[in-house]
């Protein structure tokens, strides 16, 4: 499974992004997705996550500004960020648990697009 995510940039604090993910390969089925990001210095956090059946899970300081959104016939994972804040900056990543061809289920990650927010 292949994971290509777009859409970082530079943005000022107060402006919006919205990052796109797209899965490709021998995909079966799809249990989840999400994004996490990791700023420098510090640990990987998820930030958000759809799981199968409709339920969305936020960390608490993206709550109200971030969404999740998800196109499943084109495998494909939004994240509309608005009001951005400085301490969004970090490398965003999404990922997949999924069942491909040859493979159980299996979490995959992609290369990961920055997010710049400048003050």
């Amino acid at each position: 499974v292949q994971l290509q995510a777009s859409g970082g940039g530079l943005v000022q604090a107060g402006e919006s992004l919205r990052l796109s993910c797209v899965a490709s390969g021998s995909i079966r089925s799809i249990n989840g997705m999400g994004w996490y990001r990791q700023a420098p210095g510090n640990q990987r956090e998820l930030v958000g996550v759809s799981i199968n059946g409709g339920s969305f899970y936020y960390h608490s300081s993206v709550k109200g500004r971030f969404t999740i959104s998800r196109d499943n016939a084109k495998v494909a994972l939004y994240l509309q960020m608005n009001m951005l804040k400085p301490e969004d900056t970090a490398v965003y990543s999404c990922w997949v648990e999924a069942v491909t061809e040859s493979e159980p289920a299996a979490g995959y990650w992609g290369q990961g697009t920055l997010v710049t927010v400048s003050s």
